[in-house]
């Protein structure tokens, strides 16, 4: 926890507010100061409008705007002073501060009002649209195993096991360390580090990782690597890298106000003293004018512009089951040019289906289904739920089974009592090779379903092969179409997975994609992504599992499947589908291109109107009221625009 903390630390820094930490580590409740002053100030000043138009006491109007700009300009003027002590830099929050001050001593108090309320709405939707941080590490922690039982009967830290040692894992335990299994049998779900969907069947001498699960059998494994060198462990450091290296997009406004704020202040400052200076002017008139100069500059409309059309856009995509994590991965959606997709529970359901029967000696369909389902009533093996839940659909009544004998790794035996108590085998065509006779059309027909990445699963009676059924990953129904439209848009579709390359190659063929990597480790498909960033600029990756988290986090965009993904791939990536519909993948794409494209003409409108004011301020040919209500409209026409960003283009069914 305490790398998690630090991390956390280090990322969540705000000018306004120095309680990030404490938020970000969960000990302190969360008391958003920031928005319960910018509603204060906003219904500070509507009273003091409405006070004035019933023309009650001046006074009250007076000290009713005066609390307006003292809430709604503590954090903005605590803004602009951490900028002038710590960066020395004059910040928009400091020409907003002098701007409202320049509108108090001139008596604009309405005005002065008016500027520190828009820029902190401008704050106020930023702050709505980011996530300042996120929980991908404690999450990861949070799963990773924690104790190892030694086969000494101790229960130790996994930090204390030592290379060489023998740790036991019991039935429904993670394992605990990576290793090599010694001793016993059992099926293993490897789903958080490669993505397989179907569990794997271990014995002696064969790899298990840490973190992954034991489902029914129990293990003595030989340790061989230490905690911190577990491929889980390694997933840890590469999402801690990835998050610690990735630095914050620098906004345009920042940018802008290096330039103009100083800029401003300098021709200001120029206006008032010059004149007297060097031409006789009056201090007090050309005072004014440099005060009006000021407030006029104070870029309200061209600050909200952008966090309006954030947050509206945010709030639309969550509408739709998009959730957006922050503004820069709006930006980052519109320039996407390739998407690499994970396999499992991805691209496909992450769950096993039967997806054909065959019939081999003339035996019919119902007899196979009957028969295996007969055998896999006795089995605990992942795949004998999916065949009794097959025949349960077929409305086929599983024939009754007797002296059922478990083959570890290989399959099942069962003597039928209602087929002259013949033995009935039920496994992979090895095992059932050594019990019955597999001619080369049974082979043939095994080894071309493999090759579409599909699990064969043979049934026997005596020594006669009745039938095969083959097992597969259901592919989603909107993968094809998602692929589709993504090309329509000009991007590119990979797909990466830990899966087989058999299995990702079948599916490749099925919804549309072309370049295919297959048998992937994390470490593999972060390296991969990087190649993918090299070749196309901007990548997004979509997946769902622990292992997708490194190369979520080292894409551009990654983007989890919410609904059914692992809880640190949804804290990981910086969009979630919460709804899991994957053609929300182009949906997003085409969301961030309606958001740049929105925000780069309110910029345009907001600045063309700006400059338009400042070259007739300059000239002195416009009031003070005229300017703030020209910026104040044009602050309000870039509000409507952006919110036109909530509606957002609903997925089309698949």
């Amino acid at each position: 926890m305490d790398a998690m903390t630090d991390i956390e630390l280090k990322t969540s820094t705000c000018d306004h507010c120095e309680s990030d930490a404490k938020k970000a580590s969960g000990s302190v409740p969360v008391v958003n100061w920031k928005k319960i002053l910018t509603i204060i100030s906003a219904s500070s000043l509507v009273l003091a409008w409405v006070s004035g138009w019933l023309s009650l006491p001046e006074a009250m109007v007076r000290y009713l705007y005066y609390f307006s700009i003292a809430s709604g300009g503590y954090f903005v003027a605590l803004a602009a002073i951490r900028g002038l002590w710590r960066q020395r830099f004059l910040n928009i929050d400091f020409l907003v501060t002098v701007a409202a001050i320049g509108a108090i001593y001139i008596n604009q108090l309405a005005e002065a009002a008016s500027v520190i309320l828009f820029f902190s709405l401008a704050e106020f939707f930023e702050d709505f649209g980011m996530e300042k941080s996120k929980k991908a590490l404690e999450s990861l922690l949070n799963k990773s195993p924690q104790t190892a039982s030694l086969k000494n009967g101790k229960t130790v830290s996994v930090e204390d096991v030592k290379i060489g040692d023998i740790v036991i894992v019991r039935p429904g335990n993670l394992v605990p360390m990576d290793g090599v299994v010694v001793e016993g049998i059992s099926s293993i779900d490897e789903a958080t580090i490669t993505g397989e969907s179907i569990p794997k069947d271990k014995r002696e001498m064969d790899t298990v990782f840490a973190g992954t699960l034991n489902q029914n059998g129990y293990l003595e494994v030989r340790v061989t690597k230490e905690s911190k060198d577990s491929t889980f462990g390694k997933i840890i450091q590469l999402v801690e890298r990835a998050q610690a290296s990735r630095a914050p997009v620098q906004e345009f406004i920042d940018t802008f106000a290096k330039y103009y704020t100083p800029a401003i202040v300098g021709i200001a400052f120029l206006m008032a003293t010059a004149p007297p200076v060097f031409f006789a002017g009056v201090f007090q008139d050309w005072l004014y004018r440099a005060l009006v100069l000021l407030v006029i500059a104070c870029p309200c409309a061209l600050v909200i512009s952008t966090p309006v059309a954030i947050a509206s856009a945010i709030g639309g995509g969550s509408r739709r089951g998009i959730l957006i994590k922050g503004g820069k991965y709006l930006d980052l959606l519109s320039r996407i040019k390739a998407v690499a997709f994970d396999k499992t529970r991805t691209l496909t359901e992450g769950r096993p289906i039967i997806s054909e029967v065959v019939t081999f000696n003339g035996f019919k369909e119902e007899d196979v289904i009957a028969d295996a389902a007969g055998i896999e009533t006795f089995s605990s093996h992942p795949l004998a739920q999916s065949i009794v839940e097959f025949a349960q659909e077929r409305k086929i009544v599983p024939h009754a089974m007797s002296t059922y004998e478990n083959v570890a790794g290989k399959g099942g035996k069962a003597v039928c009592l209602i087929c002259n108590d013949l033995k009935h085998c039920i496994g992979n065509l090895k095992f059932i090779g050594a019990e019955s006779t597999t001619g080369e059309e049974i082979i043939s027909k095994t080894g071309e379903y493999e090759k579409q990445g599909k699990t064969v699963v043979l049934i026997s009676e005596g020594d006669r092969v009745m039938g095969a059924l083959t097992v597969a990953d259901k592919i989603r129904d909107s993968s094809k179409k998602t692929i589709q439209k993504l090309k329509e848009q000009g991007v590119e579709s990979v797909i990466l997975t830990g899966d087989n390359q058999h299995t990702a190659d079948f599916v490749a063929k099925e919804v549309g994609i072309k370049t295919v990597y297959g048998s992937l480790l994390p470490d593999e498909k972060v390296k991969k992504v990087e190649e993918l960033k090299t070749q196309f600029g901007t990548v997004a990756m979509v997946g769902d599992g622990v292992n997708d988290a490194p190369s979520l986090v080292t894409a551009n965009v990654g983007i989890a499947m919410g609904a059914s993904g692992s809880d640190a791939a949804i804290e990981t990536a910086d969009v979630a589908l919460m709804n899991d519909n994957l053609l929300n993948v182009p949906t997003a794409i085409q969301l961030g291109k309606r958001t740049v494209k929105t925000i780069r003409l309110n910029i345009a409108a907001a600045l063309g109107v700006k400059a338009f004011f400042l070259v007739l301020a300059l000239a002195g040919f416009t009031h003070l009221e005229y300017a703030i209500g020209a910026d104040s409209g044009m602050a309000m026409l870039v509000i409507l625009n952006g919110l036109r960003l909530f509606s957002v283009e609903k997925p089309s069914d698949p």
